[in-house]
């Protein structure tokens, strides 16, 4: 199916509807970096013809429903930063980017909520927000360039879910444009808003298989007026037991993750595994809550150091560089979901891993498939699951992505043909080639 016509076929049919000038770019145009991206998404085989960037809601409706009536296989995405997450899509004809329409549409100051476009940036809605002294509590992969669609279409919410949860939890509304190329919508502009069938958590982390995401509505948290943060290292023992003692005190911190060695070594705050624990709240709290997990790590002997102002935000943005950053390009990056009493377990086998306290979710640095391989063993006989995120494409191609091992894929399956019933969307990309 992919590419069995020539490119400017596909891009004259695009064209026609976009309009403006560069609003569609044939594949030899494309900057490399951007051609890397995509290939790093696809099956081995022809690239796409084209990208498409659609500039309003209603331009991205008809690419879709242009596409559909041709059965060509749609890529969506956003900035592409998380593009090469999840399993390859195959045969694919377009990439459709949402990064033009990218406008705020309300900011409810007093209600705590936002509605904006799929394309805005995080990094842009944050700073807009800072301004009425509010902030989304998500804690995305690479701030600075994902679109908020991509952040809920891969469900990457990050540390701040110890407090707030997942990017579910932060989501009130959204529209998105069927694979048929109609818009529909789900949920609403307020918090209390049950109705309806909840279309919301389906799409989250759906990777867009089910539905090309075109605005989004979010609950919003007001800015703290004080932050601290609390480094614990030593011993893999006394690591575990004060990340018990904390899980099971009434402290409140907003981001709580355990720290392999490496990580703790390459970040320059000692040596052993780490605990991490930042607490934001009245300045009197975060001092007493920040005091209180330094004691528990002197009774069991750990190293304790407290974080503040600009050291602070400097050491919370080097440790999300450096999680997410690959030294090499065969290195493997995993999500890992486990029981939160066994992060310590998983975390004294690999060499750089991070897992959240309360939630037992994660990500680890691994090389090669078989260290992927037993890793994912070792997960799973926890009751736990490890899914490849970012891999060479011949990785993907030797080995299950999702590792997905439970019993719903058959419902998946249905609910894939009973939204893109062609099969245009991201084909391949989810679970169980879905």
């Amino acid at each position: 199916m992919s590419n069995d016509k020539p490119q400017g076929v596909y891009a004259s049919y695009f064209a026609s509807i976009v309009g403006e000038e560069n609003a569609v770019c044939l594949w030899e145009n494309i900057e490399l970096s951007q051609q890397k991206r995509i290939q790093q998404a696809i099956a081995s085989g022809n690239p796409p013809s084209c990208i498409v960037y659609p500039r309003s809601q209603q331009q991205l409706a008809a690419v879709i429903a242009t596409a559909h009536s041709n059965n060509w296989r749609v890529l969506p995405c956003g900035n592409s930063s998380k593009l090469n997450w999840g399993g390859l899509v195959k045969g694919i004809d377009v990439v459709v980017s949402t990064e033009r329409i990218n406008q705020l549409i309300e900011h409810a100051v007093g209600d705590l909520t936002i509605t904006v476009e799929a394309g805005m940036k995080f990094s842009h809605l944050q700073a807009l927000l800072a301004k009425s002294r509010q902030f989304l509590a998500l804690d995305p992969t690479a701030p600075e360039l994902a679109t908020i669609g991509g952040i809920v279409a891969t469900g990457d919410t990050g540390s701040l879910r110890q407090r707030y949860g997942s990017v579910r939890d932060q989501l009130l509304g959204i529209t998105f444009v069927r694979a048929d190329g109609q818009v529909t919508k789900a949920g609403g502009r307020v918090v209390k808003n049950v109705a309806g069938y909840d279309l919301m958590k389906l799409l989250t982390g759906s990777y867009g298989t089910l539905g090309f995401i075109s605005q989004l509505t979010f609950r919003l948290y007001p800015l703290a007026e004080a932050s601290g943060t609390v480094v614990l290292t030593g011993t893999a023992e006394a690591v575990s037991q004060a990340a018990d003692i904390l899980r099971g005190s009434g402290l409140t911190p907003v981001q709580a993750d355990l720290l392999s060695t490496k990580l703790v070594s390459s970040l320059g705050l000692g040596e052993g595994l780490g605990l991490i624990a930042r607490f934001q709240s009245i300045s009197e709290s975060v001092k007493e809550q920040s005091n209180r997990v330094l004691e528990v790590g002197q009774k069991l002997g750990l190293n304790g150091t407290i974080y503040v102002d600009g050291d602070e935000a400097s050491l919370w943005q080097r440790l999300q560089e450096r999680i997410h950053y690959t030294a090499t390009e065969s290195v493997i990056t995993c999500k890992i979901g486990v029981l939160p009493t066994a992060a310590v377990e998983i975390l004294t086998q690999v060499e750089l891993g991070l897992i959240h306290i309360g939630s037992g979710l994660g990500l680890l640095q691994l090389e090669g498939k078989n260290q992927v391989l037993k890793v994912r063993d070792r997960t799973q006989a926890h009751r736990g699951f490890l899914t490849i995120l970012e891999a060479p494409v011949a990785v993907k191609e030797q080995i299950d992505v999702w590792g997905y091992t439970e019993n719903a894929l058959p419902l998946m399956r249905r609910i894939k043909e009973q939204f893109d019933s062609k099969n245009i969307l991201s084909p391949g990309r989810f679970v169980g080639g879905i």
